[in-house]
């Protein structure tokens, strides 16, 4: 780990720090299994909120709860909470987003954070590698924040899209500072540090649930989008759910990506449970 930590610039540490992963939890329930056993050899804590509402006002399910037996590996380090939904008609999704993180924070302190624990900040599809997780906490000297480079798949881990997600991050807690935060916080960027799978479902009828739910509602033009025959044949094409451009910045890059995603065979540098559990 010395060599590790020493190649970027960093110091190696007598002891690894604390290391807490918090997240909000919607209906990614084979996603959070993933996830969880990844990062379950070098997270001391895990810290979940789900709600009754989505981030669009819909009335959902507590997933989680429902299914928490099926987490029991976890159960001795996981501090979960539920906040209740406003239910505002009308409202901007990413205000019902946002309370919902203002709430998270305060359950991370509940969780027992202290300053100098890393705090890992992601949405459940986007985890980092456990790899990534313990050179960083056995390395003094890392920046604050420091955002997670991730692979972004589609659909499954068959359709890989790039390598550009960077909204993951990972913080050295401060008290009174650090706030729970998805979007850009600093220019540091981790390189190849996990995976990004998003609208990876198992049942179609999930599919019809996020696009309701997501902060992106807006995506739906037609009813027709929600159709499960068509979710199907968009998914297994590799093509996009909402008909939209590729999210580039330039011509060039746009034009790269038109068309399906093409698929993807290998199994190098997956998660580990994944392959563990491929049947």
């Amino acid at each position: 780990m010395a060599n590790l930590c020493k190649l970027h610039g960093w110091k190696v540490r007598e002891t690894p720090r604390r290391v807490f992963d918090a997240e909000l939890f919607s209906n990614e329930l084979d996603i959070l299994d993933i996830r969880w056993h990844e990062l379950s050899p070098y997270v001391s804590e895990f810290v979940l909120l789900e709600s009754n509402s989505t981030f669009t006002g819909l009335k959902k399910d507590l997933h989680f709860k429902e299914n928490r037996q099926h987490f029991e590996f976890a159960e001795s380090r996981l501090t979960y909470g539920m906040v209740g939904g406003r239910f505002v008609k009308g409202e901007n999704p990413f205000v019902e987003e946002s309370y919902q993180r203002v709430a998270l924070d305060l359950l991370i302190k509940i969780a027992g954070i202290t300053d100098d624990d890393l705090l890992i900040m992601s949405d459940v599809d986007e985890i980092p590698s456990g790899h990534t997780i313990n050179h960083l906490r056995w390395c003094d000297d890392t920046p604050e924040v420091l955002h997670l480079q991730l692979r972004n798949y589609l659909y499954s881990f068959q359709f890989l899209l790039d390598d550009k997600s960077w909204r993951a991050s990972i913080h050295r807690y401060r008290a009174g500072k650090t706030r729970y935060a998805h979007f850009r916080q600093t220019d540091d960027l981790l390189a190849d540090s996990g995976w990004h799978c998003s609208f990876c479902f198992r049942y179609i009828n999930d599919f019809v649930f996020k696009m309701q739910a997501y902060s992106h509602v807006d995506r739906i033009k037609f009813k027709y989008f929600l159709n499960p025959k068509r979710i199907q044949h968009v998914i297994c094409q590799g093509a996009d759910l909402f008909d939209m451009l590729p999210e580039e910045y330039t011509f060039q890059e746009i034009i790269a990506k038109l068309g399906p995603i093409p698929s993807t065979f290998s199994a190098v540098h997956l998660p580990a449970y994944l392959l563990e559990k491929v049947d």
